[in-house]
């Protein structure tokens, strides 16, 4: 179905553009929804009609609801709720590739770093439009591979089941989600990487976490701790810290204020060894944990949920960090912040959660069930408010 462009769609997308905080210009706009800024300066002026994919595109860059673009307000499911089932399609005949063309190790390799760069970016509409297939070529190469490829297929088999299990946990198919995470440690014990194994350590949790069963969580990730190499490279020394940095989180949950505290603290002198990056997948540096410390304090509650304001008084997230993470952040801050009786610095805090990244913060269940607490207290601007509770389906 396509929107056509004379109807008030192109007038909505400037109004929306122009009334983000801050402003969004045509160019910044383009270049968050991947669509061209000649495209994006075309539709404004209603010179062309504008597909469904490419409208949620854009709507999931101003973080607004695509139905409060569209000219007919019919409610609609999201492209990468609709995606959801393909995935799980893609994921039968994992072991029992079907017939089709055999793509080259370096066009699959280019094509899982595309996907992962969307992943710690939040793209998760992207990674849902392209992931089915890539999934499907991937299977069939690593079955087909010969002995020298299989390794690397192996690696990037997990490296892309990871970028579909960001899809489907965020969106909240939990039963996918662990699918695929059981595929992630089927696959990587082939890839004969220790480091890869402890970075699918990590990401289990989420099986975890969707359960609630954090003691069984945190006893995970302290196996997977005692299987990690001593730390003596950089990517030795990060794949530790992360499983330590997650294992304060969980801790946290579960209010095991020993164990959270032990973990971060593991985390923080780890943390120094080494700069800022993406290893394995998962962001780690002194920035990633500084922002797990406003977690654990979020998580532990009641009189630690100081530390997490007096966290973000001295220090914000820095741009260059994966927008998932940086929106991370300010979801956990709104939360101390609504405890705290701080009800219009939760709210700004949400708003910028979605300036960074949209669709993760459009999802998340704690921007629901605050942004419904704040509707309730009608503390803050209650139009913008509405706005807001209806974009993320607020109860």
């Amino acid at each position: 179905m396509s929107t056509g462009g004379k109807g008030g769609v192109g007038a909505r997308i400037a109004y929306y553009r122009s009334v983000m905080r801050p402003k969004m210009t045509q160019q910044q706009l383009a270049q968050t929804s991947c669509v061209a800024l000649g495209t994006i300066r075309k539709i404004e002026r209603g010179e062309r009609g504008v597909s469904d994919a490419t409208l949620e595109s854009i709507a999931d860059a101003l973080g607004v609801d695509p139905i409060r673009l569209r000219t007919d307000r019919a409610p609609t499911h999201t492209r990468v709720h609709d995606s959801l089932p393909a995935i799980s399609a893609s994921l039968a005949a994992y072991d029992l590739p079907e017939d089709g063309p055999l793509r080259p190790v370096h066009e699959l390799r280019s094509a899982v770093n595309e996907v992962g760069r969307w992943r710690l970016g939040a793209q998760y509409t992207r990674i849902a439009r392209k992931i089915p297939e890539m999934l499907v070529d991937l299977s069939r190469a690593y079955h087909l591979s010969v002995e020298e490829e299989r390794s690397e297929l192996a690696q990037l088999l997990v490296r892309a089941y990871r970028s579909a299990d960001a899809v489907a946990y965020k969106f909240g198919a939990h039963d996918l989600s662990a699918r695929l995470i059981e595929l992630m440690r089927w696959a990587a014990p082939e890839a004969d990487d220790p480091l890869l194994t402890a970075s699918v350590a990590y990401v289990r949790t989420e099986t975890f976490f969707a359960s609630r069963r954090y003691t069984s969580g945190l006893q995970a990730l302290e196996q997977a701790l005692d299987s990690v190499p001593s730390p003596v490279s950089r990517t030795e020394v990060a794949a530790r810290g992360a499983l330590h940095m997650r294992a304060a989180v969980i801790a946290g949950r579960v209010r095991n204020k020993e164990a959270a505290v032990s973990h971060l603290r593991e985390a923080r002198a780890l943390a120094d060894q080494v700069h800022e990056h993406v290893y394995y997948g998962t962001a780690f540096g002194p920035d990633s944990v500084r922002i797990h410390e406003v977690s654990v304090a979020v998580s532990l509650g009641d009189e630690h949920v100081g530390r997490a304001l007096d966290v973000a008084d001295e220090w914000k997230p820095p741009r260059d960090l994966p927008a998932e993470r940086r929106s991370g952040f300010y979801i956990e801050l709104a939360r101390a912040q609504l405890w705290s009786g701080l009800a219009e610095d939760s709210f700004e805090s949400l708003k910028v959660a979605r300036h960074i990244a949209p669709q993760h913060t459009r999802e998340h269940p704690w921007v629901r069930e605050d942004a419904a607490t704040l509707r309730r207290l009608k503390r803050a601007d209650s139009e913008t408010l509405t706005n807001f509770a209806e974009w993320c389906a607020a109860t």
